[in-house]
């Protein structure tokens, strides 16, 4: 075993030791995944266990499991490196798929925005704004009324978009459509997108959901958990597997050479499939410019008590800086008394300094356009495959790119 010391909090966490050494640059592999996130790791397992070839990882990061990383920081507390993740999916394959690597523990992630009540003080509902958050926002009398003509308009259960609830001529109704924009919506995404509100896709906004139902939870999956000892032990025993050799701390593009359709590892052809999961725009020198992508940084507090807050994510959509508070004890479930971690999350724009991370995409037609560019580079490499968040330039759920892995290495074997 050895240890690696992480971020702020210094993060201790004991991970499985994969040896590498110059001693497996001479072996001969079948393989190369780079990165060792969701899509590497599933990826390299199918083709090692279902293809028996053989499968080097190589991994830029000193750890697996990519964003889901989670450790130990100095407290004890098990978080998230890279902010919370969520397990859950309606895919029986995915959730499946992955059982094999871990036990679950049961979890279904509520979360409420946290938002000045209008009298000094403050007040939180459910989000998505349901009938309860109605009654906290209108009052529990106005509340249910409108709650009720809802219902009678849509039905129960069910999620009425913005646009939807503007178009009803019932100008009450309308009004709900405001209140959710200006008050769960637009400055929220402000903060996450750096966006004023004449730049934000009306699309985007058509499509916010209020939900008829009283059920208060984030997502309505039929499998909602958490990896039982921590995302980082599900993706070690995932590339635990004689024919998957992991290499760490290793920087790919410093060892892979792509020219007239060429790939070579190590200055020799490599002529098996590659499965690369790293920037598009990356691993092309940047020669089109550079994709854009928003960051986030996270400031963690460890604190003296059972908890501060009451659920494991509270949003602020109104005020604040940061976009969200995760708890990560509300998470993992994880009993440990007198003392608890919280994060901030703050967004900006991406600017490719050391040590920043691309998270997430900035998904518009002329982006598009560039990523289109460095695709169809990409295209001209017959063992070459892009795989993943930003190897696609898409955003992807945790359980989505699982489902994305198993279909590609369905096609390669």
């Amino acid at each position: 075993m050895v240890q690696l010391r992480g971020f702020e909090l210094g993060c201790l966490c004991p991970l499985k030791h994969f040896d590498r050494n110059d001693v497996t640059r001479l072996m001969k592999y079948d393989a190369l995944i780079v990165g060792a996130g969701y899509a590497g790791a599933v990826a390299a397992r199918r083709l090692a266990e279902e293809a028996g070839k053989k499968v080097l990882v190589l991994e830029r990061r000193p750890h697996v499991a990519g964003n889901a990383y989670d450790c130990l920081d100095g407290a004890g507390i098990l978080i998230h490196q890279y902010g919370p993740h969520v397990f859950h999916t309606n895919d029986k394959r995915v959730y499946d798929y992955l059982s094999r690597f871990t036990e679950w523990r049961p979890y279904e992630h509520t979360v409420v925005a946290d938002l000045p009540d209008g009298n000094g003080g403050r007040m939180n509902f459910p989000v998505p704004f349901n009938l309860d958050s109605m009654e906290i926002a209108f009052g529990p009398e106005k509340g249910k009324e409108l709650g009720d003509k809802l219902i009678a308009a849509y039905g129960a259960e069910k999620k009425v978009t913005i646009l939807e609830l503007r178009q009803n001529p019932d100008p009450e109704i309308a009004a709900i459509a405001d209140y959710v924009y200006e008050h769960v919506f637009v400055h929220y995404t402000m903060k996450q997108w750096g966006q004023k509100p004449e730049e934000i896709d009306p699309n985007t906004t058509a499509r916010v959901p209020v939900f008829l139902s009283r059920d208060p939870r984030y997502f309505q999956d039929a499998y909602q958990a958490m990896p039982a000892d921590g995302y980082t032990p599900m993706f070690e025993k995932m590339l635990d597997h004689p024919n998957i050799t992991v290499e760490l701390g290793v920087d790919a593009l410093r060892r892979l050479e792509l020219a007239d359709g060429v790939i070579k590892l190590d200055g020799e052809v490599f002529d098996g499939p590659v499965i690369y999961t790293g920037q598009a725009d990356e691993l092309f020198g940047f020669q089109f410019g550079p994709l854009p992508y928003r960051t986030l940084d996270f400031r963690y507090e460890t604190l003296d008590r059972d908890y501060f807050q009451s659920h494991g994510t509270v949003n602020y959509t109104v005020d604040e800086d940061f976009t969200r508070i995760t708890e990560f004890k509300r998470l993992s479930g994880q009993e440990k008394p007198g003392v608890t971690t919280i994060m901030k999350e703050y967004s900006r724009a991406y600017t490719g300094a050391d040590g920043e991370i691309p998270y997430y995409a900035i998904i518009n037609p002329d982006n598009n356009a560039l990523y289109a560019k460095y695709k169809a580079e990409a295209d001209k490499y017959p063992n070459l495959r892009l795989l993943g968040r930003l190897a696609e330039y898409k955003y992807y759920n945790m359980d989505a790119i699982a489902a994305r892995a198993l279909d590609l290495t369905d096609e390669m074997l």
